[in-house]
């Protein structure tokens, strides 16, 4: 090797080297550990054009419904073959999409009718129609006394009788309400109604609303989740984007931190104490649930324009809606969480 001293600093760079790259595997071990979401796959949808909204789960046979505004139609996909099953085509502006499995029935708010269309879930014929105003938008299902709580209109939540498929009640609001939750233990119903600024709270006993609760420092909040361990409501505003953590027993956020830009989905994974944001900006927000605090683990980049998610704990998977643009074709991405 010649000199003396040559043989040192070689030596020393072959050091410092593994030193460095031994750094670069643990910094990279952490990296992936706070990403906490690992693109799985991606299954096509096919011929599918514009915007895509909501979506929602059949556990039992593993269904993924997706509703495909912009193309006017529901897609079945088949998740354990990754395929499209079925489409239902001849909707107008499907928004909000429900399973109830009590009954084996999917329900399909439509924005352009006002109409709540419900099909069997097995050969996906027609089977009834409930006709709200205008605007039929976000869905909710109570399982255990199986009914449908449609938001719609400029002011109103309409409850659903699954069995009968008829209207049975109607809930009064002061705008359009979008998110919206059932309060898992109780009588109440949250809803973010962005019109009037306000998260709105209503007693499914009377059927009327009981509370206001005003977050000044923000506009636009439109999604909503639910903690099930924890008496709390998470918020996403749009302006500017903001996560909050609500107490549902107060109405005072406890906690909040920005988030990525046009959210419009949110969902809390109680395994982990962890809430994923999906957002049209093109990313995924991941972050932790502390007991009075927040902090983002993660801020992964998706496709612009993928707004709509869901995430489901017993598949432990999260899906997103990716709709067609001219270098994306469209398609459900799949992330799997990293272990607990």
């Amino acid at each position: 090797m010649g000199h003396p001293n040559k043989r040192r600093a070689f030596a020393f760079s072959v050091a410092l080297l593994t030193i460095c790259l031994a750094l670069g595997v643990a910094f990279s071990a952490v990296a992936v550990e706070q990403g906490s979401l690992t693109l799985e796959s991606k299954i096509p949808l096919g011929n599918v054009r514009g915007r895509i909204d909501h979506l929602t789960i059949d556990r039992a046979s593993q269904r993924l419904f997706v509703a495909e505004l912009g193309n006017n139609s529901l897609g079945v996909v088949d998740l354990k073959r990754r395929k499209v099953l079925h489409r239902i085509a001849r909707l107008n502006e499907p928004q909000g999409v429900a399973y109830v499995s009590a009954v084996g029935s999917i329900y399909v708010a439509n924005g352009g009718d006002g109409s709540v269309r419900i099909f069997n879930g097995n050969n996906f014929s027609p089977l009834a129609r409930v006709d709200l105003r205008a605007d039929a938008d976000n869905l909710r299902v109570d399982e255990v006394n199986n009914l449908v709580f449609a938001g719609f209109g400029s002011g109103g939540i309409a409850i659903i009788d699954a069995r009968s498929r008829v209207k049975v009640g109607e809930i009064s609001l002061k705008g359009h309400p979008e998110g919206f939750e059932l309060e898992p233990s109780g009588k109440r119903i949250f809803v973010n109604v962005p019109d009037a600024r306000e998260i709105a709270v209503l007693d499914r006993a009377s059927n009327a609303q009981i509370a206001s609760w005003k977050i000044p420092e923000a506009t636009g909040n439109f999604p909503m989740a639910m903690r099930q361990r924890r008496p709390e409501l998470l918020i996403v505003f749009r302006t500017p984007p903001r996560l909050a953590v609500v107490n549902t027993q107060s109405g005072s956020v406890t906690a909040s931190i920005a988030t990525c830009g046009d959210p419009d989905d949110v969902f809390v994974d109680d395994g982990r104490d962890r809430a994923y944001v999906s957002c049209g900006a093109g990313f995924i927000d991941v972050f932790q649930l502390g007991d009075s605090s927040l902090s983002r683990l993660a801020h992964m980049p998706t496709a612009a324009g993928a707004r709509t998610a869901i995430y489901d704990s017993r598949l432990d998977r999260l899906f997103l809606a990716v709709k067609a643009t001219s270098g994306t074709a469209p398609a459900i991405w799949v992330y799997k969480s990293e272990q607990r």
